[in-house]
């Protein structure tokens, strides 16, 4: 048996839509400017190849726990997304077998810290600090998914107040394409998650406010900014 110099830390994890089994998360994948309206409002617009960026696996915070407002930033920002749970493997892999993967469907929010991210942008520099940070990555449960990928409503409101509302359609880059972009950087496993693109309306969060996201038959993730 493996013996370490400290106990290893515990796997962050999601729940599962109807069973008492949770979802191991291994790593979480993001992409960019995935839908066209968003990509303009950010600045660009063409249909480049999906970019991605990543988080770690313990920036995920469940349904039900509140979500802190992080350190050095006066202006965080929520995105909604569709978020794609694996459970196999896959490596290069071409879009028509890219939902063979697919275990499930959640609703995540990007949080990002847009000051930070300018200022890396501007400067050339990586945006980990920008994206990566604690508690970055709220998700719902996931919910177990066969067949096509969602193509419905993606919403969200903070305070009751409707800031994005688009369709899963939107998307410049679908399911299957985003996936299989992915396959071929990263040989994907069980455990993946990818956060896929979120629509415009983008926009900041305070201390207190109570933001609902929702996608049309996958589910909804409510928290509040403590």
């Amino acid at each position: 048996m493996d013996s370490y110099i400290f106990a290893p830390p515990v796997y962050s994890s999601v729940p599962v839509v109807a069973t008492p089994a949770l979802f191991p998360v291994r790593r979480i994948l993001c992409v960019g400017r995935n839908y066209a309206a968003h990509r303009r409002e950010m600045g660009g617009d063409d249909r480049d190849p999906p970019f991605f960026f990543a988080k770690p696996a313990d920036a995920v915070v469940g349904p039900g726990d509140a979500v802190p407002y992080p350190s050095r930033t006066a202006d965080l920002h929520h995105e909604v997304e569709l978020v794609v749970a694996l459970n196999r493997a896959g490596e290069d892999i071409a879009p028509d077998e890219a939902l063979d993967l697919v275990f499930g469907y959640a609703v995540g929010v990007d949080l990002t810290r847009r000051d930070l991210q300018a200022a890396a942008k501007a400067k050339g520099q990586p945006w980990e600090a920008a994206k990566g940070f604690d508690c970055s990555a709220p998700m719902s449960a996931i919910r177990p998914w066969t067949g096509a990928s969602p193509t419905g409503s993606i919403s969200l409101t903070v305070n009751g107040e409707t800031r994005q509302s688009a369709k899963v359609e939107d998307m410049i880059w679908s399911v299957a394409e985003v996936i299989a972009e992915a396959s071929k950087l990263w040989r994907l496993a069980p455990g993946d998650l990818i956060f896929t693109g979120t629509p415009e309306g983008v926009g900041p969060l305070v201390r207190g406010d109570h933001v609902v996201g929702e996608v049309e038959g996958v589910g909804a993730l409510d928290f509040v900014i403590a």
